[in-house]
């Protein structure tokens, strides 16, 4: 099976420690439907900011490369990698 891409809106809360935790993930049908997703999850009740990514691979595999990050919205942790 050929590559397949995703694209992806998520949103960022605040733990009880006060650290940014990522949320639920939304698949979306396009990036320009992820990047819309994402701005209003950005503006959720108790939601801090989102990101909006897509990410690629083979899913009989199960092999995806890394994410790319298509933008940020309000106040998303700049190394996200660490998440």
């Amino acid at each position: 099976m050929s590559d397949v891409t995703y694209y992806v809106a998520m949103p960022f809360l605040i733990d009880s420690n006060g650290s940014p935790v990522a949320g639920a993930a939304e698949e979306c049908q396009s990036s320009t439907a992820a990047l819309r997703r994402a701005e209003l999850l950005a503006h959720g009740a108790g939601h801090i900011g989102a990101v909006a990514f897509s990410r690629s691979g083979d899913p009989m595999t199960g092999e995806f490369g890394d994410a790319t990050l298509l933008r940020k919205f309000g106040n998303v942790p700049d190394d996200l990698a660490t998440l």
